[in-house]
């Protein structure tokens, strides 16, 4: 029996409608242990001040002292396929160009000139070079990063070649991905996102290919773009149109160690705050995004039968007709859950089957209230084994609509359309309000807590 609200501990209270747990009991099909964790933490209910978001010095104290030093991915291993294939990472005023130097090895050179500083890769550049050339004097390096021509060398012999190698910045690989990480003494990647890697096992990022990527801008400070992706507790007002199917304030809310927490946001089973009853059919039609058609005709579920066992089942089908894989036994969970994993300070990582997508947050140039926001879409490689090309990136301008971009689901773009008012209009209240602090809930809004708490840590070191 579930005690009244006036006498539980802070963050002990919970939606009074079924539970995450409570669902995966009525499926019945024992989805992993990693579905069945339970892993909130109280991190307090003090206010977070607004300067967080709107001070240009707070901005600029995170990108000397925070970005410099966290793990963060910057391209997948499709994008540098060959040896000289580089892409050029930005965030903020840091730029790093990732090439694969050798069949075997990726590493990520310091995009600027020994010489006087000048860039030596375009910023949000990719292409393929056997050297890496100045535009401004010549002065070049191999793949290996050693100083191979230096102009009039006569005129500096002060410089000792041997001693000019490009600087570096740690690189690491997990799941496809390739990350950076410009602090010399960090951990190493795998403790840093432990224990996402292990819980994304079954997922198999690495078996995947970018077959979208939206280059989104964002009328707002990177975290506040982030931070619309940490909590559920939005789509009553905001999304409407997901309630049938969707839960929202029954979302479970888990953090997993310093820089990894997540959310399990149910699909196919309504939300608590509908105050009608729902059919199993309803929440069928409700799950079914875009063209019915396209998802090869009505689904019907039979007397008895269940909303989130009939989705999981074409799932199971469609991705393993694609992939020519077995996923009969994955779990309704595994196929249809919105799990979602947070890495700080900018990745988001989804592990359903039919839900393939993989978020980034950075900010666009030094601007601190403009983002940018990478959705990449990760189709399984096709049953051939032939991994196609990546999907070239499409930037969406803040005014513009996602559903410019080709291919992309046009119900997929209505949603992100709505959470982007939402951000411009946040960013703006900051300075209208009076009340210049904002009120985060205990358990529904922990991830953002969390985020800020880890956020502090770095800028106080």
């Amino acid at each position: 029996m579930n005690k009244p609200f006036s006498i539980l501990a802070p963050g002990e209270a919970r939606c009074p409608g079924d539970s995450v747990q409570d669902v995966l009991d009525a499926d019945g099909d024992n989805p992993p242990p990693v579905y069945r964790r339970q892993a909130y933490q109280y991190l307090g209910s003090d206010d977070l001040p607004f300067e967080r978001y709107t001070s240009k010095a707070f901005f600029d104290r995170e990108m000397e002292r925070m970005w410099p030093r966290v793990w963060q991915w910057a391209c997948r291993e499709e994008h540098i396929p060959e040896v000289g294939d580089y892409y050029v990472y930005d965030v903020g005023l840091h730029s790093l160009i990732v090439m694969r130097t050798a069949p075997d090895t990726i590493k990520a050179y310091y995009n600027a000139c020994l010489h006087r500083g000048t860039k030596l890769k375009p910023s949000g550049s990719a292409g393929s070079s056997l050297s890496i050339s100045c535009p401004f004097h010549g002065w070049t390096w191999n793949l290996s990063g050693e100083l191979t021509r230096l102009l009039c060398e006569w005129d500096f012999p002060h410089v000792n070649k041997e001693e000019f190698n490009l600087p570096e910045a740690r690189v690491g690989v997990w799941g496809g991905f390739v990350f950076v990480n410009m602090d010399e003494n960090a951990m190493p990647l795998e403790e840093y996102l432990a224990p996402l890697p292990e819980d994304a096992r079954r997922a198999a990022f690495e078996d995947r290919y970018v077959s979208l990527h939206v280059e989104k801008e964002l009328p707002c400070n990177w975290k506040v773009a982030q931070e619309a992706f940490l909590e559920a507790y939005h789509l009553l007002a905001t999304h409407p149109q997901l309630l049938p199917a969707s839960g929202d304030i029954n979302t479970q809310y888990d953090i997993l160690g310093q820089h990894v927490d997540r959310l399990y946001n149910l699909v196919g089973s309504p939300s608590p705050l509908l105050e009608r009853e729902v059919s199993q059919q309803e929440i069928l039609d409700s799950m079914v995004l875009g063209d019915r058609e396209q998802l090869g005709g009505a689904l019907r579920v039979p007397d008895g039968g269940r909303a989130r066992a009939i989705m999981a089942q074409y799932f199971r089908d469609l991705v393993g007709e694609q992939c020519g894989r077995d996923l009969s036994d994955f779990s309704v969970a595994e196929v249809i859950d919105t799990l979602g994993y947070f890495a700080f300070p900018n990745a988001h990582f989804f592990l359903a089957i039919s839900f393939p997508i993989v978020y980034r947050f950075r900010p666009l140039g030094t601007d601190h209230t403009r983002t940018l926001f990478d959705l990449l879409l990760l189709s399984p490689v096709p049953k051939d084994g032939v991994r196609p090309d990546p999907y070239e990136p499409v930037r969406v301008k803040i005014e513009e609509s996602y559903g410019i971009v080709p291919g992309i689901d046009p119900s997929m773009a209505v949603i992100y359309d709505q959470d982007t008012g939402n951000m411009g209009w946040q960013q703006e209240g900051f300075g209208a309000a009076k009340k210049k602090r904002a009120t985060l809930g205990n358990y529904q809004e922990v991830r953002i807590r969390h985020m800020h708490q880890t956020l502090d840590k770095y800028l106080a070191d």
